[in-house]
């Protein structure tokens, strides 16, 4: 009776001690849900306002580019339709393949300590008898046969179409907007941009990171909303733009593999530069615009110009190409006033604030001496130049355009406006072609926050739940 009395006492406890080991097992899976219910308010909590990566960054630019009179959609289209193929045929005709160019200046700001790595960074001159009488010194550019800077590659030797005839019907006179003395021949040379293209040349550190410091904090600081006029606020995005553009061609003609020589697209470098800041690719967009209605405005004095290089057969593909980009129908009629230059320089202080940016504009070219790398001083002259024909054009030398002023360019301005034109077109179908590859990396890498918490939320559960699950007794 004592022994069944005992066995009976034992069942009770065992009874309680079971129950009790539920009770417990259970409020250890509601402290872990309340736990994994807490991380996820928090996770979600954070992202709060934030849109999913995906959408932020690879969002499609649409509506009208800001302060100008075309939209993004239409941009894409008629530069992909239109512009592209005619610009790319216009840079290789004889007549605007050729710039005239200081390379060996001396850095007016402070002694320049910028070293190329690679040997891309030189230039190649062009031979003295590639060009007309009148335009031969002693010293200019090396001899005929020597092929030192083109590594001894015959695909790399100067083109010698040219002639006594070239250059004929050209003035030569000073940019107001640039720095460099446009006249002065005993300082120039020429080069062939096609054997030098726009691309990667090892030139980085604290010598390029400082001429870019300088061209923002010294001539064109970042703007705030409301704390800066108009005019300001185009010469930051201008600089902006044109910045945005050297850094896609750097990535787009990447040095992928030295001991190989192999180069290609840096699409990560390209994300890292520019694809990221939605202002940047704004600021491009708005730099072609800007661009393209100088080159439109100018489409009399473009149109009449004589293209001449003694190639007959090049020179008039070269006038028909300028023809057709000027006066393309699809161009006229889907953006017939790219941007809108008459809502500046108004006021009293107009003419004042025109000096004002135009010595800016100056001191950023006088900047590009200071490059420390022969091909990215080439390039970066070249596409000030080009950008500084493009104000020429528009805000001429009081600001306004009177009738009683004629528009005089010269051959190099011709050439670096159009080059320019060029270089931005390329920049805007780069980012064009690029951004499905970058929605779909971007969108796989929005995925990782969540789905690695899910994973954690998941081990959380099967540690902790499960093992007690397993030790509740049946």
């Amino acid at each position: 009776m004592v022994e069944e009395t005992e066995v009976n006492e034992l069942k009770k406890k065992g009874n309680e001690t079971r129950r009790s080991q539920r009770k417990l097992g259970r409020s250890a899976i509601w402290a872990v849900l309340v736990l994994i219910i807490a991380l996820g308010a928090a996770f979600f909590h954070t992202q709060k306002g934030k849109p999913c990566p995906c959408f932020q960054d690879s969002r499609k630019y649409t509506g009208i580019v800001e302060d100008c009179c075309c939209d993004y959609e239409t941009v894409d289209a008629i530069n992909g339709a239109v512009l592209h193929p005619l610009l790319q045929g216009l840079v290789t005709t004889p007549f605007f393949r050729y710039f005239k160019v200081k390379l060996w200046c001396d850095c007016p700001f402070w002694p320049d300590d910028g070293m190329c790595k690679l040997r891309d960074c030189s230039v190649c001159e062009c031979p003295e008898n590639e060009f007309p009488e009148s335009f031969r010194r002693p010293p200019l550019g090396l001899p005929a046969d020597d092929l030192k800077c083109q590594e001894g590659k015959p695909e790399a030797a100067v083109d010698r179409t040219l002639d006594s005839k070239v250059f004929r019907g050209w003035i030569e006179v000073d940019n107001p907007w640039t720095n460099d003395d446009e006249t002065d021949n005993d300082e120039m040379t020429y080069v062939n941009l096609l054997l030098n293209p726009e691309r990667y040349t090892g030139y980085t550190g604290p010598s390029a990171r400082r001429i870019w410091d300088a061209v923002y904090s010294e001539n064109c600081p970042k703007y705030a909303s409301g704390e800066i006029c108009q005019e300001k606020k185009v010469l930051y995005k201008l600089i902006s733009g044109l910045h945005s553009s050297i850094s896609i061609h750097i990535a787009a003609d990447y040095l992928l593999d030295e001991t190989k020589n192999l180069w290609g697209t840096n699409p990560d470098l390209m994300y890292d530069r520019v694809l990221q800041y939605p202002d940047r690719v704004r600021n491009l967009y708005f730099t072609f615009l800007f661009v393209l209605r100088a080159v439109t405005k100018a489409k009399d004095y473009l149109e009449q110009a004589e293209y001449d290089t003694g190639n007959p057969e090049e020179d008039l593909k070269a006038q028909s190409l300028m023809r057709q980009l000027l006066y393309s129908p699809k161009l006229q009629a889907a953006c017939p006033v790219p941007f809108d230059e008459a809502k500046l320089w108004k006021g009293q202080s107009g003419p004042e604030l025109k000096q004002q940016i135009q010595k800016q504009f100056r001191n950023i070219s006088a900047i590009m001496d200071c490059v420390g790398c022969e091909k990215c001083r080439l390039w970066g002259k070249l596409q000030v130049l080009g950008l500084g024909t493009a104000l020429k054009i528009l805000f001429s030398v009081d600001g306004e355009y009177r009738h009683d002023q004629h528009l005089q360019l010269q051959r190099n301005e011709v050439i670096a406006l159009v080059n320019l034109l060029n270089r931005l077109s390329e920049s805007i179908k780069l980012v064009q072609e690029m951004s499905p590859t970058f929605e779909k990396t971007i969108g796989e890498l929005s995925l990782q926050p969540a789905a690695k918490l899910i994973s954690s939320w998941k081990r959380l559960w099967e540690t902790v739940v499960g093992d007690r699950l397993r030790k509740l007794p049946l």
